[in-house]
């Protein structure tokens, strides 16, 4: 298992990871197996979805802002619950094969950090198995 930090930028913005987590699959040697991603946090989580174009990523945070209303009466009184509930839409994991050493991602697929409680340093934990 391996842990990855992340410093966000941004109250939500979503991070391309999918470099760093090549990275790291390949620092394991693993040549055929399965890469499970897990994000510990409660106002953040991970998806895979279009990395080429910039304007998806904008599109879903969007739709999520629409879906998800900052001006609802929560109770919850930390000022967050729209970051809670973006988080549990998400996901806090993923899994990825790996053949050959590479993910097998699709042409425009992308891993991405969902920041929804930023800006903040963050961790992800990565584990690889044949």
């Amino acid at each position: 298992m391996k842990v990855l930090d992340l410093q966000t930028n941004r109250k939500e913005e979503f991070v391309n990871i999918t470099k760093r987590v090549q990275n790291a699959v390949s620092e394991f040697g693993i040549q055929e197996g399965i890469c499970t991603i897990f994000v510990p946090h409660t106002t953040a989580g991970v998806t895979i979805n279009e990395g080429a174009d910039p304007d998806v990523v904008r599109d879903m945070l969007m739709a999520l802002k629409r879906v998800v209303p900052e001006d609802w009466p929560y109770r919850h009184l930390e000022g967050n619950s729209t970051a809670h509930i973006k988080a549990s839409m998400m996901g806090n994991s993923t899994h990825i094969l790996i053949e050959n050493g590479r993910l097998q991602l699709g042409t425009w697929q992308a891993i991405f950090f969902c920041e929804f409680d930023g800006p903040r340093h963050r961790r992800f934990w990565l584990d690889v198995r044949a």
